[in-house]
């Protein structure tokens, strides 16, 4: 990998509000966060525990259909912080018996987040990103630090719902 790119991993996830999730990432030496909404957050969590729902839920759908069509991901890389907004590129590898392709989308680091994390891929963030984020290992040291820490970070914590409680809540969402 270049030198251009940082490897970082996700150092925890904690609920900020009724609508957020605030996801740490980053190594021993920086952490930062990026905040997303709780669908993804919940996808995001799943993923880190290695947990998955009785049915597909998009991100692991889409990562479903990445299998059926022989493409795996390579890596993702958040590549830019404009206006506070973070972006990201999702490396997929495409190969078969007649050639090997890499194409780079671009997506929302969230999503990105979500399927990388569920196929157990490498993240890395910018060399221009992460010297322009603000370091927030005080907050992550809060966070492990916190009675709720160990809750904070479960899909089954109220915030994530039960997963048959989710089902039901789609099927009313249905009826009405």
């Amino acid at each position: 990998m270049k030198a251009d790119v940082v490897p970082v991993q996700v150092m925890g996830i904690s609920p900020i509000d009724t609508q957020g999730v605030a996801v740490l990432i980053g190594n021993d030496e920086k952490v930062f966060v990026i905040t997303v909404d709780t669908y993804v957050g919940r996808a995001i969590a799943m993923s880190l525990q290695g947990r998955r729902n009785e049915r597909p839920l998009t991100h692991e759908l889409i990562g479903l259909v990445f299998t059926a069509f022989s493409i795996s991901i390579d890596h993702m890389v958040i590549n830019d912080l404009r206006s506070n907004t973070y972006f990201a590129r999702l490396i997929l590898k495409a190969e078969n018996e007649v050639h090997k392709k890499f194409v780079e989308i671009d997506a929302r680091p969230s999503d990105c987040l979500a399927v990388t994390l569920q196929a157990k891929r490498p993240i890395f963030v910018s060399r221009e990103v992460w010297d322009e984020v603000e370091d927030a290992t005080e907050i992550l040291e809060k966070l492990k630090q916190s009675p709720d820490a160990e809750e904070a970070e479960a899909p089954d914590d109220p915030l994530f719902g039960d997963d048959e409680d989710d089902d039901q809540d789609h099927k009313d969402d249905q009826d009405k």
